[in-house]
C-alpha cells in the first residue's frame, strides 16, 4: 500500500482588496521565507500578522494552515483551511484547502469526513489526480475500519452468545439438581411408610406367634391334668 500523499502548496498570489495589500503581502512573503526554510513556527507568525492585517485573506489563511498542519497542530490547520475556502473564490486555491482539509482528517483517521473533503476538491478541480488517489485510499481505509468494526461486532456477540450458553446450561444444572432434591424429598416420606407398615406386620407377627405360644401351653397343661385326675 502506498503511503498518504500529502500535499502542502503555497499560495503566492494575492486578490486585491480594500485593505493596506503592501503590509499583507509583505507578511505572506516573509512567512513564505520562513516556510521554505521549514521553520513552520516563524512562519506562523508571519502569515497570523498578514491575518491581523487582513481577515478575509485566503492566502494568508490557507498558508497559515499549512504552518500549523507541519506543526501537528491539525485541529488549528483545519479551522484555517475552512477559513480559506469560505473566503476563497478561485475554484483552484478552494481545491487545495479542501484537499488539505482531507489530510487532516486523514490524519485522524476519520475516513469518512476526508473522503467528502476529497470530493469537495475534485468538484472544484476535477483533474487533481492527487486528490483522485487520496480519495481512493480513503475510501479503502474507510471500508478496512468498517470491517474491523464488523469483525470487533461479531466477536463480541459470539462471546455474549457463549455467556448466555453458559449462564443457561448453569440454570439448566441448578434445576436438575433442585429437581432431584425434591424428587428425593417426596421419595423419603414413602419409604418411612413403608418402613413403619413393616414394622407394625413384624410386630403383629409376633403378637400371634407369642398368642399361639400361649394356647399350645394351655392346652398341654390341660391335657395333663386330665391325666392325672382320675376317678375312684
Amino acid at each position: 500500500m502506498k503511503q498518504i500523499v500529502i500535499v502542502v502548496s503555497l499560495i503566492f498570489a494575492f486578490s486585491l482588496t480594500a485593505f493596506p495589500q503592501k503590509q499583507v503581502r509583505k507578511e505572506l512573503l516573509q512567512g513564505n521565507k520562513e516556510y521554505q526554510k521549514e521553520k513552520y513556527t516563524e512562519a506562523e507568525i508571519a502569515y497570523r500578522k498578514a491575518l491581523e492585517t487582513n481577515a478575509r485573506s485566503a492566502d494568508a489563511a490557507y498558508n497559515l494552515g499549512n504552518s500549523l498542519y507541519k506543526q501537528k497542530k491539525f485541529p488549528e490547520a483545519l479551522e484555517q483551511y475552512q477559513a480559506a475556502v469560505s473566503n476563497e473564490k478561485d475554484n483552484a486555491k478552494a481545491a487545495m484547502a479542501f484537499h488539505n482539509s482531507g489530510n487532516v482528517f486523514m490524519q485522524n483517521k476519520d475516513y469518512q469526513k476526508s473522503i467528502e473533503a476529497y470530493k469537495q476538491a475534485l468538484r472544484k478541480s476535477p483533474a487533481d489526480d492527487e486528490t483522485r488517489y487520496n480519495l481512493a485510499l480513503a475510501q479503502k481505509l474507510l471500508q478496512d475500519q468498517q470491517n474491523k468494526d464488523q469483525q470487533k461486532q461479531d466477536q463480541k456477540q459470539d462471546q455474549n452468545k457463549d455467556q448466555q450458553q453458559k449462564q443457561d446450561q448453569q440454570q439448566q444444572d441448578q434445576n436438575k439438581d433442585q429437581q432431584q432434591k425434591q424428587d428425593q424429598q417426596q421419595q423419603n416420606p414413602n419409604q418411612v411408610q413403608q418402613q413403619n407398615a413393616e414394622q407394625i406386620l413384624d410386630a403383629m407377627m409376633q403378637n400371634e406367634r407369642e398368642t399361639q405360644e400361649k394356647v399350645k401351653m394351655q392346652q398341654m397343661q390341660q391335657q395333663k391334668q386330665r391325666r392325672t385326675d382320675k376317678n375312684w
